[in-house]
């Protein structure tokens, strides 16, 4: 009798961990496709980071990994849909810095929670961002772009992935310590945003490395700056931004993997596995060097520990760059 209560109390404290069903879940899990939702359109940075580790997750886990574009509000939009799917780890998110610790800070009605409403899987990549021109602009450095500015206050534009992105505010304090006044152009993504910039509809862009790294190698764009304490292999010509003259401007765009709340501890942990095997792979590793990204690979909980912390730190951001509430 004592030893069958022994175990009843210890299932408990364990809660999934010894669950029957969510035992079975996990080791039938998974038994069909998964899908990998991404907030922002093809192409894009987002886009491109889940589509470098789907092939490899997939194969770790011996089924697909569709990757499913549901673009709007920065990020909103698919954030919503996964945290209001099933909990079985067949629909999951590909979250980012905007979505998930930009968005609670601007949007005055967010229909989600990234701290309660998700369990995190991991962490994917992390990467800066650069600021961006077009590669036939007469500006060779922050000097010359600000002087130009400055003769023109609100005349010279920036474009971004969105009201409220993390390239929007990135912009916004680029603005603040050049002491210029720069016209933010909102577009649904990146990728559209640079489009326009390699034709000459707006004169800057800040972009993360995945889509700006190529295009710069191409001699298409050309970069002031990267937001990183230390110059990329892939751009060794491209200033920091304390190089540049900037200090404290050290900014990280990352993306991780997160599920709805409710999914059993065995399948997240399940996924965890998987996806930090996949990230140590050399092809992986190559791909994101190539971007100019870093793989993160962790515990979940490390995970969740970033996205506090994350979200604490971008309220300052949003408040000192007064971004108005949407």
């Amino acid at each position: 009798m004592k030893l069958e209560m022994s175990i009843g109390v210890i299932a408990c404290v364990l809660g999934f961990t010894l669950s029957p069903d969510a035992t079975y879940a996990a080791s039938e899990f998974p038994s069909k496709p998964i899908r990998l939702i991404v907030g922002f359109p093809p192409g894009g940075g987002a886009d491109q980071t889940a589509r470098v580790v789907a092939d490899e997750l997939g194969r770790q886990l011996k089924q697909s990994i569709i990757v499913e574009n549901r673009a709007g509000a920065g990020g909103a939009i698919a954030a919503e849909t996964v945290a209001r799917s099933d909990p079985d780890g067949y629909t999951l998110l590909l979250g980012n810095t905007g979505s998930m610790t930009i968005n609670p800070a601007i949007y005055r009605q967010l229909r989600y929670d990234p701290l309660k409403d998700f369990v995190p899987v991991g962490l994917v990549a992390e990467s800066p961002l650069l600021i961006l021109l077009n590669g036939t602009s007469s500006y060779k450095n922050i000097d010359q772009f600000k002087t130009a500015a400055m003769k023109a206050p609100g005349k010279v534009n920036y474009g971004s992935g969105g009201t409220g992105s993390i390239g929007h505010l990135t912009g916004a304090l680029f603005s603040q310590n050049l002491g210029v006044e720069l016209t933010h152009v909102p577009y649904r993504g990146g990728s559209p945003a640079v489009t326009d910039l390699m034709g000459n509809q707006i004169e800057m862009v800040v972009e993360g490395t995945p889509i700006g790294t190529p295009l710069i190698q191409s001699n298409k764009l050309k970069a002031l700056m990267v937001t990183s304490d230390k110059r990329l292999n892939t751009l060794p010509d491209v200033p920091t931004a304390s190089e540049a003259g900037m200090s404290d401007f050290v900014i990280q765009v990352w993306y991780g993997i997160l599920a709805p709340a409710g999914t059993a501890a065995p399948i997240v942990r399940k996924l965890n596995e998987a996806l930090n095997v996949s990230l140590r792979t050399p092809d992986i590793l190559k791909k994101f060097e190539n971007q100019g990204a870093s793989v993160a690979p962790g515990a979940p909980q490390a995970f969740t520990t970033k996205l506090q912390d994350e979200t604490n730190r971008w309220k300052i951001v949003v408040k000192d760059a007064r971004v108005p509430l949407q």
